[in-house]
């Protein structure tokens, strides 16, 4: 035998070896594991799956919509949550795109809790396509699902026909604005349906009928038709597209806001965005028929008027916000200021005050005292006292306050890291 032949065979032995010690290092390595790889199967019943550390990653890795509820046993927001979200979970499953619910107990498996820093109970995370992101919205099961509709659906859809734009209408309900753009190109509304996803649908028609122009009450194209349906509005934008800057961008940020905003917790949400500051009329009783009155003549001045956003509360549906405005039921209404949406507000000298009977002309003079700069500043919630009206006795009473609860504080160990529970 050759001497290149001798030094062959130990060599293939070395090879097999190593072969036959990587085999039985991979099939310890599987049994320590469990076996095959964590498969996660995808539930068809549209129930809330319960997920652990052993099946967690195989299943954002299955699905393409996963929304999960990192929760706490012992949390009470977390209970009166469950409810909601197994009301939810079947029709969640059913969409077109459909969205899985799972639920984690985060604070039992505290690597997952570590891993997405889940730092209140409970904290929903909505996982595209692998990502995460943190869910805010509202966790009413109603609510919820056309939040997660929108959050799902494409930045813009493409209609094709009459029938699809019906469809497109139909599917986005009432929650959201809507906007079509009749013969504009795709990639003009492309990145308003990124940027405003979470706020509105988007959509474009590339073939339509006369019978479309009739229905959307617009007379050429290119036309962008926005509707509010929750509020019954809508207007059209008719150009300039090309290189419109920020003409287009203003008409859809306006219109994502009714042209009268009622104010109230839901609403308020939506103000965060808008630069615009608010000539707010508050009213004894939004229902009455004199305040139903009122608010279709502020109707009219919010459409003369797009600078500023228009908005109407009453004192009988929320007392505590007007209080900060210094107004409550014993007050003479209605009223009207201009607010920052922060600390400070406006009031027009001799003209805040509406008197039944002409309102649009009592409106107009108000707008045109504001614009002319004869107003008050205020600050909200004057009439509480601050530090600085105070004698010094009580001063002392409240230093001395602050230290005990520091003390109280600085003593409760290791209950204090525990993660909080998010409030509804």
């Amino acid at each position: 035998m050759a001497n290149g032949e001798r030094l062959l065979i130990p060599r293939q032995r070395l090879l097999l070896s190593l072969l036959f010690l990587f085999c039985l290092l991979g099939a310890q390595s599987c049994a320590a594991s469990g076996g095959e790889p964590v498969v996660f199967e995808i539930p068809r019943n549209g129930r809330v799956v319960e997920l652990d550390e052993s099946n967690f990653d195989a299943a954002v890795r299955a699905v393409d919509y996963l929304f999960v509820d990192f929760y706490a046993p012992w949390c009470g927001h977390c209970k009166r949550l469950a409810p909601q979200l197994d009301e939810a979970a079947p029709v969640l499953a059913g969409l077109p795109t459909p969205v899985v619910i799972a639920k984690v107990n985060a604070d039992k498996y505290k690597k997952l809790r570590s891993k997405y820093e889940i730092d209140g109970f409970p904290t929903l995370m909505l996982f595209d396509h692998g990502v995460p992101s943190e869910y805010t919205g509202s966790r009413k099961a109603e609510v919820l699902i056309e939040n997660l509709k929108k959050l799902v659906a494409p930045n813009v859809s493409v209609l094709e026909s009459d029938s699809a734009i019906k469809g497109f209408v139909e599917a986005a309900g009432i929650g959201f604005p809507l906007f079509i753009g009749f013969g504009v190109e795709e990639s003009l509304i492309a990145k308003y349906g990124a940027k405003y996803k979470k706020k509105a649908w988007f959509s474009v028609a590339k073939d339509f009928s006369d019978d479309m122009m009739d229905v959307y009450d617009f007379d050429k194209v290119p036309a962008l038709v926005s509707q509010n349906p929750k509020y019954n509005e809508q207007s059209i934008f008719y150009g300039p597209f090309e290189d419109a800057g920020s003409f287009l961008e203003d008409f859809i940020r306006q219109s994502l806001l009714p042209l009268t905003v009622p104010i109230n917790r839901e609403t308020m949400k939506l103000l965060d965005d808008d630069e615009r500051k608010v000539v707010l009329t508050i009213l004894d009783n939004e229902s009455d028929e004199n305040s139903q009155q009122l608010i279709k003549v502020l109707r009219s001045a919010a459409n003369a008027n797009h600078d500023l956003v228009f908005g109407y509360v009453g004192v009988e549906q929320w007392e505590e916000f007007t209080e900060t405005f210094d107004i409550s039921k014993s007050s003479e209404l209605p009223k009207m200021i201009v607010w920052d949406k922060e600390e400070e507000y406006e009031i027009v000298e001799g003209l805040e005050r509406l008197q039944e009977g002409d309102y649009g002309s009592q409106i107009s003079r108000f707008l045109e005292g504001y614009r002319a700069g004869r107003t008050i500043k205020k600050r909200m919630g004057r009439g509480s006292p601050t530090l600085l009206g105070v004698n010094a006795l009580y001063i002392l009473i409240f230093l001395v306050a602050v230290l005990l609860v520091l003390m109280y504080f600085s003593g409760q160990g290791e209950e204090n890291n525990q993660p909080r529970a998010h409030e509804d």
